[in-house]
């Protein structure tokens, strides 16, 4: 996910108006709107705990104010750990040290989880599979996998990785993930676009031994790479359903799938192409099932001559596999670049309108987050003023699970020492799957229709089963509405209680 340091050219305007949307709607009440928190460029490395901590909750308390509903956050760059593993060791990219725990001891993935669902977050727990080393002369701790069984293990560049032929690579990467879903209360497993690692000039990755070992029955080593990627997906998606069938897989794959001069069904660009250069069948993955979402990384600028990106939009909206799209947005290349046909404004307002303006779309995940919190060109102005006005609840994955949970029960007002509160009861529940983990609160001015499809009347979306009403005189009448959320944010039917405030 790298990009070059880009130069802020613009400024943004505030223009245009969204794309398709439910008739009656100006907002989508369903968005995923996410942002990618990134630890392997060493932001945090040797971070005092509590400074650490801080900078994480005002980056989450910035983010939930600009709309943003699911942190993707790095745990595993490097076949370590930003979490307390038995399998892999502390990342050197929290410590300094790689092996080298907290001190004063803390788990910063648990920590996110907690501030992420107190906000109504979710949380990704974003993983490399492969990768074990970005830069040969960084040093592994004694306990790292690597010093164990040095044979799984090859060298390209100047990094070091896993190799993907090699049974015992995936079973490793599956205990890890086994290792995560089943101790911590992550919404999704994510991966983003390396797999085979992005090809060197002149060099071809060191696998003829794994292939003359693991390759019979291949004639085309392309295929068969292809084929190691596609069982390890295969592997990872299976085991998550098993222990938490409510716990997605998603991948973030390179912005271009393959070039219409390779193959006819290709997107009419000119770039590296995820199925020939990363063996990366990112289609076939969606096809099978093996992947809840997918975000391409759409980086490019609208125009960019060889990765268009309203070409690569469109491209995607078209090829989504029946499984759900969101588009990887770049914070800084959308902010430096020019509409083409406003050149007043920055590609922000277009890009959204595109984003949009199909069904097929359903959000979208910035990159980086930093770059949203520090507003830089007023991108998160934007989306505070204008495309992130009101909440959004994230999208309904039905192919997972389509039962809402029950109705909220005995809701009522009550004067308490904090104030004026509306309390509820959960509804009961049958299994983990149709427990309500979260409550959407509404509000309605007394006579107005009630329409819980309008996101301009969300006034809470909470884990707490109150909410602290606005009291002012008590002579104004209102009506609230409550609804309960499952783990995979189906809504209960709703109940309601007038209040005066």
């Amino acid at each position: 996910m790298n990009l070059r340091t880009f130069t802020i050219l613009f400024v943004l305007l505030l223009s245009l108006g969204v794309g398709a949307q439910p008739p009656g709607t100006a907002y989508p009440k369903r968005e995923f709107r996410a942002a990618w928190i990134q630890t392997v460029n060493g932001q945090f490395k040797g971070m005092p705990a509590e400074k650490l901590k801080q900078t994480l909750i005002e980056q989450l308390n910035s983010l939930q104010k600009a709309g943003i509903n699911a942190i993707i956050f790095q745990v595993r760059p490097e076949a370590d750990a930003l979490y307390a593993s038995q399998l892999e060791p502390w990342s050197r990219f929290l410590t300094g040290v790689q092996g080298q725990a907290p001190s004063p001891y803390w788990d910063p993935m648990q920590f996110m989880i907690d501030e992420c669902h107190k906000r109504g977050m979710e949380f990704h727990a974003w993983i490399n599979p492969y990768r074990t080393k970005t830069n040969l002369n960084s040093d592994l701790a004694t306990n790292h996998v690597y010093n164990i069984h040095p044979e799984w293990f090859v060298t390209y560049g100047n990094q070091l990785y896993f190799d993907p032929a090699l049974p015992e690579s995936r079973k490793h990467i599956c205990m890890v993930i086994t290792d995560i879903v089943s101790r911590y209360d992550v919404d999704a497993i994510h991966m983003d676009d390396y797999f085979y690692p992005y090809p060197i000039a002149g060099k071809d990755f060191p696998d003829d031994a794994s292939f003359a070992r693991y390759g019979g029955g291949f004639t085309n080593k392309a295929d068969w790479r292809r084929s190691n990627v596609n069982v390890l997906i295969k592997k990872i998606h299976e085991t998550i359903r098993e222990l938490k069938p409510w716990v997605k897989f998603g991948i973030s794959p390179f912005g271009i799938y393959r070039n219409e001069k390779t193959d006819p069904l290709g997107s009419k660009t000119n770039g590296l192409q995820n199925y020939d250069d990363l063996y990366a069948d990112v289609l076939l993955w969606a096809r099978q099932g093996w992947i809840d979402y997918n975000i391409p990384q759409i980086y490019w600028e609208i125009g960019h001559p060889r990765a268009d990106y309203e070409t690569l939009v469109k491209w995607w909206a078209k090829n989504t596999e029946n499984r759900p799209l969101f588009i990887g947005q770049s914070v800084m290349n959308t902010v430096q670049h020019a509409d083409p046909n406003n050149p007043s404004v920055n590609q922000l307002p277009r890009k959204m309108a595109l984003q949009r303006a199909y069904q097929t779309i359903g959000g979208s995940c910035q990159w980086p987050a930093s770059a949203v919190v520090e507003n830089a060109g007023k991108y998160r102005d934007a989306l505070v003023q204008e495309y992130h006005k009101y909440p959004a609840l994230v999208p309904v994955f039905d192919f997972m699970d389509n039962e809402a949970p029950g109705k909220v029960r005995k809701v009522k007002k009550v004067w308490t020492a904090d104030g004026y509160m509306l309390f509820w009861t959960a509804p009961k529940a049958k299994d983990e799957m149709d427990k309500a983990v979260q409550y959407v609160v509404y509000r309605f001015d007394n006579k107005e229709k009630v329409n819980i499809d309008d996101p301009s009347h969300i006034v809470a979306i909470t884990r707490n089963n109150f909410y602290k009403l606005p009291y002012e005189n008590g002579k104004t009448k209102y009506r609230y509405v409550v609804t309960a959320l499952d783990r995979l944010h189906n809504e209960s039917k709703s109940v309601d209680k007038k209040v005066k405030l």
